[in-house]
């Protein structure tokens, strides 16, 4: 006698129960699609959990003891198979776990929405006219209709500058996006943040029907997510728009896009930590879809994968190349200035034709404080932290836990005097409006978001990463504050830097002055010679023989000594060569932390990823068991792994 039996993936955060287990399906439930909502008991626990139906068989073996599935709490096939395979592939490479990956993707039930929704919305065709324009952008580039056809992949260098009010960028991708919707397959197109995907939306709007568009944004409504998740789940081809779990749309993907992966905000911050660009890397080895990596500028990661021959270099055909001013050798005689005479000049008469940009590298007044008497740095007395001032004779305020230094005194020379040693974007707006009189001074940063300017006179100080978009583009941008960026102690801060400076030239009008001040070398003359690739290049050289990021992978090992040890004992049977192991070593700084946890580094060649990520993911289970068993007194993960370190350091 058969039965059925369904086998399903329990929605826990515990490593232990990271796999498929086996429940009966009673015939009285009706047909259960392949990734319906259930509810299952759970025996170790004595209660009922969620989980989700992965595949449903028939079994002769009755004798077999198996647990009932409880319930079914919806029909909605939201865990589709290949959903389930890319977030299985995509937590085995991470050593996590496949729910984990899944809570990002899957919203909340949203009773409301599901019964209002109805598979079988129309499939959107671009218009004639649309799909024409989308092949003139295209063609800018050099053989990328190419790779968009043939489901290729290819290192996009977009165009800088804006076109009809319109950034270049979002029309390269919104013409890809509508060539994969043409051919009836969906896109998939990551940015970095809100900024981003409202310019994207805007310009995609241009080129494909609206009802073909689906946000993917963590500013929605729960109820709005949900509706556009089952969008994603029907038939019919759709673009996908948002940040960076919008990789995991389970749309049947033509396309698969990322705009400036070299973003932070890619690397997601909860376990198992995994970066859009690998998820997307291994979606389109799963699919075979078309990849696209597009910038201003390219990180080391792109460009190992382009020297390794796996990805194609894509330029435009005609070049087109900022007007990049570098400070000159007696300008650079003079660290102390911090607008060079010739920036100066050139936001002068800038001003008298449209908006000028100046970028600096913090918001605020005076970000950091010092003694001023012996120059010494001001710091909390509390936690340490740098004090700060939100304008003149202001109370000095800790940038970490903002308490008020009301009563400070040097410790080093016991003076109770201070002085502004940064500037913010607010101090610099308000010196440079009185230098600039009678010029509009707009601030935009974190606290005054600013989306767009007109073309009237304007000085926009900008935040790096906020600077808004400017009608007809900038007349002269400013890069201040380069030398104290390039001094965080960051391995990719050099990326960064460039990746700020670009997309700042980016937003000027053509033909329009950039100045960097105050830096120069192998940086500076990239930017101003818009060699960014080459850059990128020089960087993955002197990395590989120190065999750092992204030469090799780089894993973190984090958790009590024992736990520790176990692990890298594991690691340490596999052919990995001597000095692969850094560490342990105490855990400094940590406040949380009791029971003298340590941290160790592994760094491994690609080839060794998945047998490194399947032993340290084995070893952080069986130290989950371990703690089950036992009765310990911490309540913290005895072991803990994170992969793919972008900065890795003990």
């Amino acid at each position: 006698m058969s039965r059925r039996i369904a086998r399903v993936l329990l929605e826990s955060p515990l490593p232990q129960l990271d796999r498929l287990f086996d429940y009966v399906l009673l015939d009285e439930l009706g047909d259960v699609p392949i990734g319906a909502r259930v509810r299952v008991p759970l025996r170790t626990a004595g209660r009922m959990v969620d989980a989700y139906v992965v595949e449903i068989d028939e079994e002769d073996d009755a004798e077999r003891p198996l647990s009932t599935l409880e319930s079914v709490v919806s029909l909605v096939p939201v865990l589709p198979d290949r959903l389930y395979r890319l977030a299985r592939r995509v937590a085995d490479r991470a050593a996590g776990s496949a729910s984990d990956i899944l809570r990002l993707v899957i919203p909340k039930r949203q009773v409301r929405v599901e019964k209002a929704w109805k598979a079988d919305a129309d499939t959107p065709v671009p218009s004639a006219d649309d799909v024409q324009r989308a092949d003139a952008v295209l063609a800018e580039y050099t053989g990328l209709s190419a790779v968009l056809d043939e489901h290729g992949r290819a290192a996009v260098e977009a165009i800088p500058g804006i076109r009809d009010e319109t950034l270049s960028w979002t029309e390269l991708l919104a013409a890809a996006a509508s060539r994969a919707l043409a051919s009836g397959s969906s896109a998939i197109i990551a940015v970095p943040d809100h900024r981003d995907l409202d310019r994207l939306l805007a310009t995609l709007e241009t080129f494909v029907p609206a009802d073909a568009i689906v946000r993917h944004d963590s500013r929605q409504t729960n109820p709005d997510r949900y509706r556009g998740f089952l969008r994603t789940l029907e038939d019919a081809p759709c673009i996908v728009v948002g940040n960076r779990s919008a990789v995991y749309a389970p749309v049947r993907a033509g396309l698969v896009a990322i705009w400036d992966d070299g973003d932070p905000l890619y690397s997601e911050p909860l376990a198992p930590y995994v970066h859009t660009r690998d998820a997307m890397l291994l979606r389109q080895e799963q699919e075979g879809s078309a990849l696209l990596f597009a910038g201003h500028t390219r990180t080391t990661d792109v460009e190992r994968l382009v020297q390794r021959g796996w990805l194609t270099d894509v330029h435009a055909e005609r070049r087109v190349l900022p007007r990049v001013v570098l400070s000159s050798p007696q300008e650079m005689e003079q660290p102390a200035q911090r607008v060079h005479s010739s920036a100066f000049s050139a936001a002068r008469k800038a001003t008298d034709e449209g908006p000028v940009l100046v970028q600096v590298a913090r918001p605020g007044f005076s970000p950091t404080l010092v003694c001023a008497q012996c120059r010494a740095p001001a710091r909390c007395a509390h936690c340490g932290g740098p004090l700060g001032a939100s304008h003149r004779g202001a109370v000095p305020v800790c940038g970490w836990c903002g308490r008020s230094a009301q009563a400070w005194r040097c410790p080093s020379c016991s003076s109770a005097q201070l002085r502004l040693s940064s500037s913010g974007s607010e101090r610099t707006a308000d010196e440079l409006g009185r230098a600039f009189a009678g010029v509009r001074v707009i601030v935009a940063d974190g606290a005054h978001p600013v989306e767009t300017v007109s073309a009237k006179p304007a000085l926009v100080v900008a935040t790096r990463g906020a600077e808004p978009v400017a009608e007809g583009g900038y007349r002269a941008v400013l890069l201040l504050d380069g030398t104290r960026m390039l001094q965080a102690p960051d391995l990719r801060i050099g990326e960064s830097c460039l990746r700020w400076w670009s997309n700042a030239a980016a937003l000027a009008a053509p033909g329009a002055p950039i100045h960097l001040v105050g830096v120069d070398g192998p940086i500076g003359r990239a930017l101003a010679t818009w060699t960014q690739p080459a850059y990128a290049r020089s960087e993955l050289d002197s990395r590989a023989p120190l065999h750092l990021p992204p030469a090799t992978r780089v894993g973190l090992v984090e958790g009590q000594p024992a736990s520790v040890s176990r692990a890298l004992d594991v690691l340490r049977e596999l052919p990995l060569p001597s000095d692969a192991i850094l560490g342990p070593v105490p855990i400094e700084n940590d406040t949380n932390s009791d029971d003298g946890r340590v941290r160790a580094l592994v760094r491994f060649e690609y080839a060794a990823g998945a047998a490194v990520a399947t032993r340290l993911r084995a070893a952080v289970v069986a130290e989950a068991v371990k703690r089950r068993r036992g009765r310990g007194q911490s309540n913290r993960v005895p072991l803990s792994v994170r992969l793919d370190m972008l900065d890795p350091e003990l």
